[in-house]
């Protein structure tokens, strides 16, 4: 016998019913696939026990990338190709001139690590121009918060078991 598999969008006006509702769905085994809300509800990667991303670590390196560069661009520009003798500092040496140097090395780090950072959250979210949204309901992003759920299993018990601990509306819908 081949069951059928159902995907159910339980949606929610309130973020505090949509977590009690999560942390009840948890205690009872149920496999949460996605949950969509219109702004960052706090914990929720906690209680979802989703993994840390390696985004942190990437700003890093595009900081760093960033400071090497401006580091390079300095030394190029001021001292190798053209020297300029500027409140009597010596022009021969690029770590004697660093302390003016300080505030374009620091740009060029903030700049490459926010917009590549930029860059890699679109790459890293499929956000490319043309792509099609991935939220279920467009009200997600503005006022309503949406679990979602794949399930083959007792369908009727979940419905009401969602209905019983707030979701404002319930969706089904079979999977092919």
């Amino acid at each position: 016998m081949n069951q059928s598999e159902f995907n159910i969008h339980a949606l929610y006006d309130n973020d505090h019913l949509m977590i009690n509702s999560i942390k009840i769905l948890i205690k009872k085994k149920i496999t949460i696939y996605e949950v969509y809300t219109p702004f960052p509800v706090h914990n929720l990667d906690k209680l979802l026990d989703l993994k840390k991303t390696n985004l942190s670590f990437l700003s890093f390196l595009y900081g760093f990338f960033g400071f090497f560069l401006a580091s390079i661009l300095t030394w190029y520009t001021m001292i190798y190709d053209w020297p300029q003798n500027i409140g009597g500092k010596p022009s021969f040496s690029w770590f004697r001139n660093l302390p003016s140097f300080i505030p374009v090395i620091f740009e060029f780090s903030i700049f490459f690590s926010a917009h590549f950072m930029c860059i890699t959250y679109l790459i890293q979210c499929k956000l490319f121009p043309g792509s099609y949204p991935k939220n279920p309901d467009p009200r997600t992003t503005d006022n309503i918060f949406l679990i979602e759920i794949n399930t083959k299993n007792n369908v009727e018990k979940l419905l009401n078991l969602l209905k019983k601990n707030g979701a404002m509306e319930v969706n089904v819908k079979k999977i092919v």
